[in-house]
C-alpha cells in the first residue's frame, strides 16, 4: 500500500504526492537533488533538482562522460580523486564512513552559466565489493558568491583596492620561500608617500584619501606585471617585482614611477602635490629568498632615500648596507 500525503500550495490546491515525490519536490525547492551511479556500467539516476542544477531538461538521458565534461577542470580532478579514494576505501574497510566523500565543485551549464555545487556521496558495498554510489548535489552558488565577497573585503585594502597588509604578511613575509606562489621573485620595493602629512593637515582626511587612491592607481600602472602591490600602512606601499625585471631595467621603471607620483593631483578644485621615496631589496635567489630579511633591507634603503632628500630611491644590499652612489630622481 502506498502512503500519500496531501500538499496544498497557492497554485495546486489538493494535489497529492507519495513520499518519494514529496522528498523530490522538497529537495528541488532547497536547490538539491539526489543521485546514484551504478559502478558496473556508470549509469546515472538523477532527481529533478540535479537536472535543474545542470540546466538540462528532466527527460534527458544523462551520460556520465558528458556530465563530467561539464565540470571545471580543477573541480573535475578534485571530484574524480575523491570519488576514486572513497571507492578504494570502502572496498578495503568494514567502516561505512570510509566510503563517504564531499567536494565543492564548479560546473559550466549548457547555457554557459557557471554554478557551484556541494557534492556528497557514499559507496554501497555488496559482497565485499563497491557496487554503487549515491548522494546529494546542492546548489551553493550564492554561498560561494557571499564568501568571495567577504574574501575580497578581507584581502583588499578598502580605500585603494590594492592587496591588504594582511595579505602581504601572509603571502610574503610569513610564507616559506618559493611556497607563496610569488616565485621567482626579483625584488621588493617599499614606497613612502612624501608630502602626505601636509596634505592631510591642510585639507583634511578626504584630500589625503584622494592622494592615496591616486598613488595606488599610479603604482598599479607603473608595475602592471607585479606579483603583488599592497598598501601596508597609512601612506606606505609595497611592490613585489618578478625576476624578469632587474638591474637597470628595474631602476628605469622605478624612476618613471616616482616621476609619475610627483605629478599634481586635482581634487575639489585644489592642486595636491605629493611624491614618494623608495627602497629596494633584491631577492638574490628568486626561489629561496628570506622575506623578512628583504623587508629589513628595503626599509633601511627607504630610510636612506628619505634622508637623502626624498623623491628618490636607494638600493639595499645584502647584509643591510645601502648603496650610496645613486642618482637623485628628477
Amino acid at each position: 500500500m502506498t502512503t500519500t500525503i496531501d500538499i496544498w500550495s497557492p497554485t495546486t490546491s489538493g494535489e497529492t504526492f507519495d513520499k518519494a515525490a514529496l522528498i523530490e519536490r522538497a529537495l528541488a525547492l532547497a536547490g538539491m537533488g539526489a543521485w546514484s551511479c551504478d559502478l558496473a556500467d556508470s549509469s546515472l539516476l538523477w532527481t529533478a533538482g540535479i537536472y535543474d542544477l545542470f540546466g538540462l531538461p528532466a527527460d534527458t538521458r544523462v551520460d556520465r562522460r558528458e556530465t563530467v565534461a561539464m565540470y571545471a577542470e580543477e573541480s573535475r580532478e578534485a571530484m574524480e580523486r575523491a570519488r576514486a579514494q572513497a571507492i578504494a576505501d570502502a572496498g578495503t574497510s568494514g567502516d561505512a564512513k570510509r566510503g563517504r566523500f564531499s567536494v565543492d565543485a564548479e560546473i559550466v551549464r549548457t547555457d554557459g552559466a557557471r554554478r557551484w555545487m556541494r557534492l556528497t556521496g557514499n559507496v554501497v558495498v555488496e559482497g565485499g565489493r563497491a557496487r554503487r554510489l549515491y548522494g546529494l548535489k546542492q546548489d551553493i552558488t550564492d554561498e560561494k558568491l557571499r564568501w568571495e565577497a567577504m574574501r575580497q573585503l578581507a584581502e583588499h585594502d578598502a580605500l585603494t583596492g590594492l592587496a591588504s597588509r594582511a595579505v602581504f604578511q601572509n603571502r610574503f613575509l610569513d610564507a616559506p620561500a618559493g611556497g607563496s606562489g610569488l616565485a621567482p621573485l626579483g625584488a621588493l620595493i617599499l614606497f613612502d608617500v612624501d608630502g602626505f602629512k601636509q596634505v592631510n593637515d591642510r585639507l583634511g582626511h578626504a584630500a589625503g584619501d584622494a592622494c592615496l587612491r591616486v598613488v595606488a592607481e599610479r603604482l598599479a600602472a607603473g608595475f602592471p606585471d607585479a606579483p603583488m602591490i599592497a598598501r601596508i600602512g597609512g601612506d606606505e606601499f609595497a611592490v613585489l617585482v618578478g625576476a624578469e625585471t632587474l638591474g637597470a631595467a628595474l631602476e628605469l621603471r622605478l624612476a618613471a614611477a616616482l616621476a609619475d607620483l610627483r605629478m599634481p593631483i586635482v581634487w575639489a578644485g585644489e592642486i595636491l602635490r605629493v611624491g614618494a621615496s623608495a627602497g629596494i631589496a633584491m631577492a638574490g635567489d628568486g626561489y629561496a629568498y628570506d622575506a623578512e630579511a628583504m623587508f629589513a633591507v628595503a626599509d633601511a634603503a627607504l630610510y636612506a632615500a628619505k634622508t637623502a632628500g626624498r623623491n628618490t630611491f636607494r638600493v639595499g644590499m645584502p647584509g643591510g648596507e645601502v648603496e650610496q652612489v645613486m642618482r637623485l630622481v628628477g
